[in-house]
């Protein structure tokens, strides 16, 4: 690559990780002097990059937006974090309707890479394995998102449809509060005007979105990630379960997260006498379509605990202890 064009592309490099930045700063680390900056910076807005001059004692050159991305300069490392976020937010299934976007920038990405980083690149990828289950794909319409996610940042009411899980359709009117990302699905939480409650929205269920006039104040204190995972575990489901537990809200939410269970921690003792201060109880709340995997979870908790309901499930725990004691026997 001539001379020129590399000082050229390392000019619009330091421009690109962002502020002002003097021409005696970008001439000494191009290896130029100012004339010649001012002379390079003409050439990058000849190519339709939007570099514009700040004036005054603290001037210089930055880079502003434009009508069209300019050419990306990335670092190894740069390139490496940006094509491991690309690979995560696909397997965690937090990805948008337009989610073969994602595959397209990293194929982009991949295709300018030098060969030496490529191949870093290959190993990575293909060394690297997960845990968990990849995410279920249920994506939401990225025009969906971003209007959302600007109807939050400025406190906008919106007017959406949406499609219930039973197939019902409704137009809703709401004050969008946050949008949260859990279990590989998209969340938004808010209030409906039209059902005057507090809701949880699958994103991936809204079909349009209209800004509506006027705007709102979110309640003080709001933590939408806590707001949705409450919904969660209170929306309607064939079984009710109500438990004392032994333990913090913390040591049970470790075996029942929070998008399970409800755990509230109960300041009187337990009905055994146990000191409230030391040994804690909690009350713990959860609705499930599906009792069996519970006295399971319960075993792994290793803390006592009471059934206040259904007895369905005092039956299964029986059951299940009842196993264990036999196959604890068995020789």
């Amino acid at each position: 690559m001539p001379r020129p064009i590399a000082r050229v592309l390392t000019l619009l490099e330091l421009l690109q990780s962002g502020g002002v930045r003097t021409a005696a700063e970008l001439a000494d680390r191009v290896g130029v002097d100012e004339r010649t900056v001012r002379r390079y910076v003409d050439h990058l807005v000849d190519l339709d990059v939007p570099v514009e001059s700040v004036r005054g004692r603290y001037g210089g050159y930055r880079l502003a937006s434009g009508y069209r991305m300019p050419p990306l300069m990335l670092s190894d490392d740069e390139a490496l974090a940006v094509l491991l976020g690309l690979m995560a937010g696909r397997r965690a299934g937090l990805t948008t309707a337009m989610g073969a976007a994602s595959e397209t920038a990293a194929a982009k990405i991949r295709r300018v890479l030098p060969e030496r980083l490529s191949r870093r690149l290959d190993a990575v990828s293909g060394s690297l394995t997960f845990t968990a289950p990849p995410g279920e794909a249920v994506a939401a319409e990225s025009t969906v998102l971003l209007s959302i996610t600007d109807a939050v940042r400025h406190h906008r009411p919106i007017a959406i449809r949406y499609t219930a899980a039973d197939g019902r359709r409704s137009e809703r009117t709401l004050h969008p509060y946050g949008v949260v990302a859990h279990s590989g699905k998209w969340y938004l939480t808010a209030a409906d005007l039209t059902a005057d409650d507090d809701r949880t929205f699958r994103l991936d269920r809204i079909t349009d979105v209209r800004t509506l006039p006027g705007s709102f104040e979110p309640p003080a204190g709001l933590d939408p990630a806590k707001r949705v995972l409450t919904g969660l575990a209170t929306a309607p489901y064939q079984h009710e379960v109500t438990l004392r537990i032994q333990g913090t809200a913390e040591e049970i939410h470790t075996r029942l997260p929070a998008g399970v269970a409800i755990v509230q921690e109960l300041p009187s003792p337990s009905p055994s006498g146990a000191d409230p201060v030391t040994e804690p109880w909690s009350r713990v709340d959860l609705r499930v379509d599906r009792l069996d995997w519970l006295p399971a979870v319960l075993a792994s908790l290793d803390r006592p605990f009471v059934i206040e309901g259904p007895d369905e499930l005092r039956g299964l725990v029986e059951a299940f202890a009842e196993r264990l004691m036999n196959s604890a026997g068995r020789i």
